[in-house]
């Protein structure tokens, strides 16, 4: 019966909440209608034709449309604003008429259940009287009202404990949705410091082995240096006497000096025997190094002389086919080949003489422009080029600017 009232109660606001809330919604409408509807008034033709000029301006028609859209949004925005308030204040008063009612039902709740203790208590209560047992109707009436306030009393009683062992149930629920969460996050954290635990002594190994490799390098180095110190000449020049089973290889490899630089400094061949009580000058780094030089410019000397003989060889050869060829031939005609042409006769007979103490036939004639000198006659130009030639790769002339002349 609570209830139905409670229900009543709240259908009823509803109601009137929906009725006022149209009723304010009719209202705007009807505002909007009137603001938007032109007032009527009478005007004289004077006053119509005063006016027409301002109806006929189509700025002015368009700034009276803009004020009045600006006009009808501010009064939209206010009614909204309204509107706004009084569903507030009706989800509000529905609020507290529902906690209300809540509160009348439960204070109902606490006062009938002592009330029914108290029937349930004088019904078990045995009666004992002489009198017979004549009832009127309220008498009887009493007892089934009793009886049906009781089991509505005892359906509520049940209901709340239903709703409160939903409660418990729901709160336990909750209670393990947490611990469950805990535990996940607890692992979760768990997992995390592992994993940093992991990763920071993957990089306590990564930075040991890293300094391990790096001190294996250093000692690497140490020693290579200490071996390239062990292994290099001396630092200073020192003189050794031969002893019995001495040679230029055996004190060479006690030294580290190289044998030709050995040999290079006392005045030997690499080759050469050794006097027993003979005094040996071993060479420093740098003595060392200025031999090494040296024997390596007289190396590339008589590579280079070497290669020029051969030429000189290859020259003469050629030479000595052209002129063969010449002969068999006995082609017509003398070609000689310049070497010089001297500002004056001594300037050319200096330069004939070096070519005559070189072995060539020279000869010198005096021209418009200074002193000719040629070397030859050849008979035929095969010869005289390949004279040519011989004179160019001939290192004890030194010349290269020959040139072949039609004598």
């Amino acid at each position: 019966m609570n209830f139905s009232r409670q229900a009543l109660l709240g259908i009823g606001m509803i109601i009137g909440g929906s009725v006022m809330l149209y009723a304010m919604v009719q209202q705007i409408g009807t505002n909007d209608n009137t603001v938007a509807a032109p007032a009527i008034v009478e005007t004289s033709a004077e006053e119509q034709q005063a006016v027409t000029p301002l109806t006929t301006d189509i700025e002015t028609e368009k700034k009276l449309l803009a004020q009045k859209q600006k006009e009808r949004a501010l009064r939209v925005a206010e009614q909204e604003k309204r509107a706004e308030q009084f569903l507030a204040e009706q989800e509000s008063a529905e609020a507290k008429a529902l906690a209300k009612a809540r509160a009348e039902n439960q204070r109902y709740i606490d006062n009938a259940m002592p009330k029914a203790a108290e029937e349930e208590a004088i019904q078990e209560t045995p009666t004992t009287s002489d009198t017979p047992a004549v009832q009127t109707q309220q008498d009887t009436v009493t007892p089934t009202s009793t009886s049906a306030n009781a089991v509505s009393n005892d359906s509520r009683i049940e209901e709340e404990k239903r709703r409160a062992a939903e409660a418990k149930r729901a709160a336990e629920q909750e209670q393990q949705r947490a611990a469950q969460q805990k535990a996940e996050a607890e692992a979760r954290e768990k997992a995390a410091a592992k994993e940093q635990a992991e990763r920071k002594a993957a990089e306590q190994r990564a930075a040991e082995q890293k300094a391990a490799e790096q001190r294996a390098a250093e000692n690497k180095a140490a020693e290579q240096k200490a071996q390239a110190a062990k292994s290099e000449p001396p630092s200073s020049p020192s003189e050794y006497k031969v002893k019995s089973g001495d040679g230029l290889i055996k004190l060479a490899r006690r030294y580290n000096v190289p044998v030709e630089a050995l040999a290079q400094a006392n005045n030997t061949s690499p080759s050469a025997t050794l006097q027993l009580g003979q005094t040996i000058t071993i060479p420093s780094r740098k003595q060392i190094q200025r031999l090494e030089r040296e024997a390596a410019e007289a190396e590339r000397k008589r590579e280079q002389e070497k290669a020029q003989a051969q030429a000189k060889r290859d020259a003469q050869q050629r030479l000595v086919e052209a002129r063969r060829e010449a002969k068999q031939t006995d082609a017509k005609g003398s070609f000689g080949v310049q070497v010089s042409l001297a500002s004056d006769q001594a300037g050319a007979d200096r330069v004939a003489k070096k070519f005559k103490d070189a072995g060539y036939q020279v000869t010198t004639s005096k021209t418009s422009r200074g002193v000719r000198v040629v070397v030859g006659p050849e008979r035929g130009k095969v010869a005289a080029l390949a004279l040519k030639d011989k004179i160019n790769n001939d290192p004890k002339v030194d010349t290269s600017g020959a040139w072949v002349k039609y004598w």
